[in-house]
């Protein structure tokens, strides 16, 4: 799971919100990574190269919109996304046609 980090003093003013911002300033614990400060993002956290840009499923994220584009997908390493402008009627297709193929989808 991917860590949130957190901006300098974001729970003293909640204009600031939780959003990262890099501290700046000159005598800024955060900056200076002392004890009991949110930890700053630092190339440790990376994923391992296997798993990046994929779903949390493990699957490769794949946008369709027609069902030409349901069959070409591969149903061991991608899963489906049905876009948004696909329409009620032929989502419905889309899904059983998923089912029959054993292909994953990520929003049905």
């Amino acid at each position: 799971m991917k860590k949130k980090f957190k901006r300098q003093e974001y729970a003293r003013y909640k204009k600031l919100g939780e959003k990262w911002r890099r501290p700046r300033g000159r005598t800024s614990k955060m900056r200076r990574y002392e004890k009991g400060k949110p930890a700053m993002p630092a190339i440790g956290y990376r994923k391992p190269r296997a798993g990046r840009g994929l779903h949390p499923s493990g699957y490769e994220d794949v946008l369709i919109s027609s069902l030409s584009e349901l069959e070409a997908l591969e149903p061991e390493k991608q899963a489906a996304r049905i876009a948004s402008t696909v329409g009620a009627r032929k989502k419905t297709l889309m899904l059983e046609k998923a089912r029959e193929l054993g292909i994953n989808v990520l929003n049905p």
